[in-house]
């Protein structure tokens, strides 16, 4: 039998894990998150595993069979920084990314220790992009 995936929806409410978020800042930075990801996915938040608010959802298939189901964009108010779940699709020269401001990276996410160390607007585009994307690659 294959493994399960680890990371599953659940029925867990995302507004008591953001009540639950020790650090104010990591707080309140989680609730500007929720806010612009709802508004710019049209979908509702839902958490996946026991940390991570996902928007959206897809089927993906590899070709090597491995299949399953995953968010489409979403994040993680971890202790050290959020984690922002929407760089599948992007290079690292992409001329948005120049333009966010202060972000360390991984292979499909962006860490950023502060919303107030970015740039909103450019925050929003990524996301958007990242989502049209991702629907594009994966459309079901």
């Amino acid at each position: 039998m294959a493994n399960s995936p680890k990371t599953v929806p659940t029925k867990k409410s995302v507004t008591k894990f953001i009540a639950d978020v020790e650090s104010d800042t990591r707080r309140e930075d989680a609730k500007t998150l929720l806010a612009l990801m709802k508004e710019v996915t049209g979908d509702p938040a839902v958490m996946w595993g026991p940390s991570i608010i996902g928007f959206g959802q897809y089927h993906y298939c590899y070709d090597s069979g491995h299949e399953g189901d995953f968010f489409v964009v979403g994040f993680s108010p971890r202790k050290a920084h959020q984690v922002l779940y929407v760089l599948g699709w992007m290079d690292d020269e992409d001329p948005l990314l120049e333009r966010l401001g202060r972000y360390k990276r991984g292979k499909a996410c962006l860490y950023i220790n502060r919303l107030a160390h970015i740039d909103l607007g450019v925050l929003e585009k990524i996301i958007k992009t990242s989502y049209r994307e991702t629907k594009k690659i994966w459309p079901n």
